[in-house]
């Protein structure tokens, strides 16, 4: 891994609220002398804790909180509530701005230049910093509805830009052609599907147009799709699934996590069409550097979208969010606990089995784990 620096709805918007049994023994909720791995208790001297926590942000997250991570945790910490609601990671950074979030999920870090013209209060004490690191890796699966096509489909960058763009408007069009010889294309408009709510996993797919097709995606990288290119529109992670899976013709991009048994696109990666699988998502992550000029709780990666031969090259890195310092000392503990379990193998293997992501490799741990620990 290349590393720069070390250390520190409208269809199903999903609620999930814990209330988990139990009451807290009142001990010590200091910081950890070293980062846990999972057991009966991540904190300090064996202490449990006792509150609520509500979070916000990015709904391709959802089966790893609501399936994995928040009932994983309820056994670490059984006098611990975390409310966890799926509204996008847009209004998830909204709403941490605001201060009405203790932590987020979001499908993208804050830009250095928010983070600058932000306090994050009153959540985050005065001239606190943020903590931000990789949570859930995840391919961005470009899902089709085609059921008279049994092959599985092969586009290139180009084109799959070209049909997001309107540029392509049929599935037997030359463009799709040429990448799918043998394959019989319907005669059949495309409707092309894009989030409508802001979103992380836009601005990530975006990105990646815009990296691989920069010839043809010249319409930005915004979390906000562009409302000049047409489409139809749907609403977080479930309502794209939900409308690509409604209407034949349709193609949507939304974490792997929730395509289910629809159809995907193998995605041209060197000189290879790649499926995706979350360990070809992994690799672009473990080809791609960090992010210079962030604070050492600042664990963000500069996605190499083209550079990794073979990888899956769509990809998003979604980021749990949080202070490193707080308000509410008792709400800094439960954070710190909660990312501290989120990060440890045992949460990944969690939320890996729940919703299909790829595990954090030990080196991006290690450096979740230095961040983490400045929490207070």
């Amino acid at each position: 891994m290349k590393l720069s620096r070390i250390g520190t709805s409208v269809a199903m918007t999903a609620i999930a609220a814990l209330t988990l049994a139990g009451c807290a023994a009142g001990g010590d909720t200091g910081s950890t002398d070293e980062p846990a791995t999972g057991g009966d208790t991540t904190t300090e001297g064996g202490a449990e804790l006792s509150g609520t926590l509500n979070a916000t942000g990015a709904s391709s997250m959802e089966k790893a909180q609501v399936n994995g991570w928040i009932p994983g945790y309820a056994e670490v910490q059984p006098g611990v509530t975390i409310q966890y609601t799926a509204t996008g990671s847009g209004t998830g950074r909204e709403n941490f701005v605001a201060g009405t979030s203790e932590f987020i999920g979001s499908d993208r870090a804050f830009k250095v230049e928010e983070i600058e013209e932000n306090t994050f209060q009153p959540v985050c004490a005065e001239g606190s910093s943020i903590v931000e690191f990789p949570s859930y890796i995840s391919p961005i699966a470009v899902a089709y509805n085609l059921p008279e096509v049994a092959e599985q489909i092969n586009l290139d960058a180009d084109t799959i830009a070209k049909i997001f763009a309107g540029e392509i408007s049929n599935w037997n069009d030359p463009a799709i052609a040429a990448t799918n010889e043998g394959v019989e294309l319907p005669d059949l408009p495309i409707n092309a599907v894009h989030r409508g709510d802001k979103s992380g996993t836009t601005g990530n797919f975006l990105a990646y147009l815009e990296a691989a097709a920069p010839d043809v995606w010249t319409h930005g990288t915004d979390d906000q799709f562009p409302s000049d290119l047409g489409g139809e529109a749907a609403n977080q992670t479930a309502g794209v699934a939900a409308a690509v899976a409604a209407g034949e013709g349709s193609i949507g991009y939304l974490d792997a996590s929730a395509v289910g048994d629809m159809q995907t696109v193998a995605v041209k990666s060197g000189n290879d069409f790649v499926p995706y699988s979350p360990e070809a998502a992994a690799a672009v992550v473990a080809g791609s550097p960090l992010e210079e000029g962030r604070a050492d709780t600042d664990v963000v990666f500069d996605l190499d979208y083209t550079g990794v031969e073979g990888a899956y090259p769509i990809v998003l890195v979604a980021y749990l969010i949080g202070c490193s310092e707080y308000t509410d000392s008792n709400v800094g503990a439960m954070v710190k606990d909660y990312f501290t379990y989120v990060a440890s193998a045992e949460g990944q293997e969690a939320a890996a089995a729940e919703a299909g992501n790829a595990p954090l490799s030990d080196e991006i741990r290690e450096q979740a784990m230095a961040a983490i620990d400045q929490i207070k």
